[in-house]
C-alpha cells in the first residue's frame, strides 16, 4: 500500500489538509466533520464568470468544522502560525465564548495549530488556550510561544491522514477522565 507524503503537498493550504483528513475519517466511519461555511453577502457578481467579486460577511463566523466523532459532539478551528510564537489577536472573543458553550454542553473544542516552520500539527486544547487567554486578560502576554505548548498534544503524521486530530481528542479525553 502506497504512503501519503505531507512533504509533497506544501502547496496545499491548511484547509485541504484537514477536509482531507475529514474524509479519510468519514471513510473509515470514524468521524463525520463538516466545514462551517463563512456567510456572506455579494455585493458584485460577475455575470460571465459567475463569480462573486466583491462581498461581505453577514456576521462573526465561530469555528471552522463541527460535527461528531462516535457520537461526541466537537467543533474546532484550524490556525496557521509560521513562527514560534502565536498571537491570540488570531483568536476571537465570540470564538472563545462559543467554544466554551460547547464545551458546557457536552462537547468537545479545540484548536489545531500548524506550525508551518517546523511542518507540525498541534491539537490545543481549550482549557490550554483558556489559560493563555486569561493571562492576557490580566494584563500579561498576547501570545505563547512554542515552548509553552503541551509537547504531547504535537500530532504524528499517519498512513493516510494528514492531520491525525482524532489521536488529539482521545489524549484529551484520557486526560479529562483521569482528572474526573
Amino acid at each position: 500500500m502506497a504512503t501519503w507524503n505531507s512533504r509533497g503537498l506544501r502547496g496545499s493550504t491548511l484547509e485541504d489538509l484537514v477536509n482531507r483528513t475529514n474524509e479519510k475519517y468519514l471513510e473509515n466511519h470514524l468521524a463525520l466533520i463538516q466545514k462551517i461555511p463563512t456567510p456572506i453577502t455579494p455585493i458584485n457578481i460577475d455575470k460571465h464568470n459567475h463569480q462573486i467579486t466583491l462581498a461581505y460577511f453577514d456576521q462573526k463566523s465561530t469555528v471552522d468544522y463541527i460535527g461528531a466523532v462516535q457520537g461526541i459532539p466537537v467543533c474546532f478551528d484550524a490556525k496557521e502560525c509560521s513562527k514560534d510564537t502565536f498571537a491570540l489577536a488570531n483568536i476571537h472573543e465570540h470564538q472563545v465564548a462559543f467554544m466554551k458553550e460547547f464545551e458546557r454542553q457536552g462537547g468537545i473544542a479545540f484548536f489545531l495549530v500548524f506550525y508551518s516552520g517546523k511542518d507540525l500539527f498541534y491539537y490545543l486544547r481549550l482549557a490550554k488556550l483558556l489559560e493563555f487567554w486569561e493571562r492576557m486578560e490580566e494584563g500579561g502576554k498576547k501570545s505563547f510561544r512554542f515552548e509553552e505548548i503541551e509537547q504531547d498534544y504535537i500530532l504524528s503524521s499517519k498512513q493516510g491522514v494528514f492531520v491525525p486530530y482524532l489521536d488529539g481528542i482521545k489524549k484529551d479525553l484520557e486526560d479529562r477522565e483521569q482528572k474526573g
